[in-house]
């Protein structure tokens, strides 16, 4: 039988491993997991929408977009390594991520307000295209997660997050990559490639809660299942923002 794995790693391998199913007891279901992730995603909205309209009401929401996103990553640590805990942090984490999400988004919409309007509702709707043609793909296996698949998103997405790093650190000491924030030409090509691989990950995300189902995984996975998800669509749309930022700022 093939190893789980996705690019994700809230969705590896590990994450259905030394799982303990008790006989008789409810196990994990597609349907389970995408409910509770539509719960989650709903209370990301709500959160972000708080945050939102504080930024354009003047208020200074930077301290709690960075505490947001501190926290948030704790949360998503205990959640990966303790993942019978997702039950009661996967709400927390879409709270948090809500917040973080708001406010990038609403600093996004006031920057280019006068050069791409309504560049936030346009990443919203990629975002939700990409989703959606992501999981028909899948759904009708027009694309097939096989383990050669999985193994090349899984780099290209190690790949990507040790870039990110070492970019952060670079910048620590006043040495920026300028293809990653600037609208030039080489600057947008990273971009697409980072929401190609981002949009490849989701359908490793959509494989591995269908094959969490089918082996009987415990019912706690469905939110744990519903987290990992949100992590790679919330990903997914803020390289979709930053691309429509660096096409904006071309302008």
């Amino acid at each position: 039988m093939e190893t789980f794995r996705s690019g994700n790693p809230a969705l590896n391998e590990k994450a259905f491993q030394n799982t303990v199913v008790v006989p008789g007891a409810e196990t994990m279901t597609e349907r389970g997991t995408m409910n509770k992730f539509f719960f989650i995603f709903l209370m990301m909205m709500v959160s972000s929408a708080f945050t939102w309209r504080a930024f354009n009401d003047g208020k200074n929401v930077f301290p709690w977009m960075i505490g947001a996103a501190i926290a948030g990553f704790i949360v998503a640590m205990v959640i990966s390594f303790k993942r019978e805990w997702a039950p009661y942090l996967t709400p927390a984490y879409g709270l948090l991520q809500g917040v973080f999400v708001g406010g990038i988004s609403a600093v996004y919409n006031n920057v280019f307000q006068k050069t791409a309007p309504g560049i936030v509702m346009q990443a919203v709707l990629l975002t939700f295209g990409a989703v959606i043609a992501m999981y028909l793909l899948y759904r009708f296996r027009i694309i097939k997660v096989t383990e050669k698949f999985r193994s090349i998103i899984f780099i290209a997405t190690g790949g990507i997050a040790i870039f990110y790093v070492l970019s952060i650190v670079l910048r620590l000491f006043g040495i920026d990559i300028p293809f990653i924030h600037e609208g030039t030409t080489l600057g947008i090509v990273f971009s697409l490639v980072v929401i190609g691989v981002a949009a490849l990950n989701l359908l490793l995300d959509f494989d591995m809660i269908e094959r969490g189902s089918a082996m009987g995984a415990p019912k706690y996975m469905e939110w744990f299942g519903a987290f990992g998800l949100l992590v790679t669509i919330v990903w997914l749309y803020l390289e979709i923002l930053r691309l429509l930022g660096k096409m904006a700022s071309r302008r």
